[in-house]
């Protein structure tokens, strides 16, 4: 599986050299691997700040706050919309808020490396179509999922 990730930086705060994107690739990777997805894959990451998320929140999910990461699937994974297996997926957009990732990991007691990996599986799995926010058992199966691939990751929970 070849993963393409197009990048933008849309924020000043933080640097996002060529390490941060290597670790988000590979929490991508980790993701995809988790969930035996083995088409080459195209994802967009945009890095912001909590003022370009909260714009994105309220335009989108009609939410007027400042959020940690916005994951913008193209396919529901659901009835058939799924990408076609022969061709690379072009899985959607992420966009995550450096700043909001800063003062998450310092509230978690964790590293900025964690926390931005931990998003960056979190939204890939938004774009595989799991949804926490549908039922409690789904937010369940979705967390699991999450701490297995960060384990596999070496950056398991405090």
């Amino acid at each position: 599986m070849r993963i393409h990730i197009d990048w933008s930086d849309n924020q000043t705060k933080f640097r996002t050299g060529w390490l941060l994107r290597y670790r988000l690739k590979k929490a991508v990777r980790a993701a995809l691997v988790y969930e035996n997805f083995t088409q080459d894959v195209r994802v967009s990451i945009t890095f912001t700040d909590n003022e370009g998320i909260r714009a994105l929140n309220r335009e989108y999910r009609e939410k007027d706050s400042a959020t940690d990461v916005l994951s913008f699937p193209m396919y529901t994974m659901e009835d058939g919309d799924c990408p076609e297996a022969d061709m690379a997926a072009e899985l959607g957009d992420i966009v995550l808020s450096l700043e909001r990732a800063d003062e998450q990991a310092k509230e978690f007691g964790h590293s900025f490396q964690r926390e931005t990996a931990f998003l960056t599986v979190h939204s890939v799995l938004h774009l595989l179509g799991y949804d926490h926010e549908r039922s409690e058992e789904e937010e369940k199966d979705m967390f699991r999922r999450q701490e297995e691939i960060m384990i596999r990751l070496g950056l398991p929970r405090n």
